[in-house]
């Protein structure tokens, strides 16, 4: 016969309560953290069609689906949260964003295009992960917070890619360029944009040390290559890496980088005389590099050679320097 234990029954009624309120706080709980996530993810899911949409008006549901990692669920509830909230509108299947989507969309761009300026200016993180860090912190920042951001960095106009960041008032500076493709033979121009997705084929620019602002001179544009000199080197690339990159054409007049090259490329006992710094080296790397004295109008030759090839031992002010390859490159020179 089962007899009944206060004390077994107190305690299964304490465990219970404690169970309760670890799922049921309503500021620690479990269940509210569930609920907060997931309003947070639908969050993240809103934005990132709005910007998908932005880019891309008149978009299917499918597309949509596939462009974005998300669960299929929470971009049905996104969808029509979008809709009822008149973020979107669709027609015959198409989706596209009305006007307070429009706005939305911008705030969205801003922040994102803010964050990689930020990070490519005041922190080492490597520009692969400028993208992919933006990606994360765009959803995070307040309106204030975002224009915090942009009065500490001088309000800029561009993003490290050569983006226009849109303004506090919804205006977005217009694209300037054409493909590189669409540079004419022996012509010369200047690198304004390096788009960053894909992924992939952002990667093979970058291990090319193919730089923005940098002036070039094209040689050859064929179904099969794009051939064009750049700061003492020649790039070959495939039509389809070379859509990634847009250049503006510049006269003769314009051209200043004719006679320039990469310290990378300077040989044996060659001397030569700083012509500056790449614009493509930002922040805490420039400042470093100034610092060493890597100046304009400095000379500098090679001091030693390392067998492996990097890093190099430069001779400047008297001060051996060794320079990795992706450090030295980013220092133009001319020979003397």
């Amino acid at each position: 016969m089962n007899t009944y234990n206060p004390v077994t029954a107190l305690l299964v009624f304490g465990v219970v309560i404690i169970l309760l309120f670890f799922i049921f706080n309503p500021k620690k709980g479990l269940f509210f953290k569930y609920l907060k996530a997931r309003k947070e993810n639908e969050k993240t899911a809103i934005e990132d069609v709005l910007k998908l949409l932005y880019h891309n008006p008149d978009t299917p549901k499918d597309v949509i689906f596939d462009e974005l990692e998300f669960g299929n669920g929470l971009l049905e509830e996104s969808i029509q949260t979008m809709l009822e909230t008149g973020l979107m509108e669709k027609n015959n299947d198409l989706f596209s964003l009305t006007k307070e989507g429009d706005e939305y969309a911008l705030r969205i761009i801003r922040a994102h295009r803010l964050w990689e300026k930020y990070l490519s200016e005041k922190t080492g993180f490597h520009k692969e992960e400028w993208h992919k860090r933006a990606e994360k912190k765009e959803h995070e920042l307040s309106g204030k917070e975002v224009e915090d951001l942009s009065t500490l960095l001088g309000n800029p106009r561009y993003d490290p890619h050569g983006d226009p960041i849109p303004t506090k008032g919804g205006e977005v500076p217009k694209k300037k360029g054409m493909l590189l493709s669409k540079l004419p033979v022996f012509n010369f121009g200047k690198i304004i944009h390096i788009e960053d997705e894909p992924i992939a084929i952002y990667k093979q620019i970058l291990e090319k040390h193919i730089h923005l602002h940098s002036q070039v001179y094209m040689k050859e544009v064929t179904d099969e290559r794009v051939v064009f000199e750049s700061e003492g080197e020649q790039f070959v690339l495939t039509p389809k890496v070379a859509k990634n990159i847009t250049v503006i054409s510049l006269d003769k007049a314009d051209v200043i980088e004719k006679d320039t090259m990469r310290l990378s490329n300077l040989e044996g006992k060659e001397k030569a005389i700083i012509i500056g710094v790449s614009k493509e080296c930002r922040g805490e790397n420039r400042r470093r590099l100034l610092d060493l004295g890597f100046v304009k109008g400095a000379t500098v030759s090679i001091d030693l050679l390392n067998p492996l090839g990097d890093p190099k031992a430069f001779l400047i002010k008297g001060t051996a320097i060794a320079l990795r390859k992706d450090q030295a490159v980013k220092i133009l020179i001319t020979k003397v």
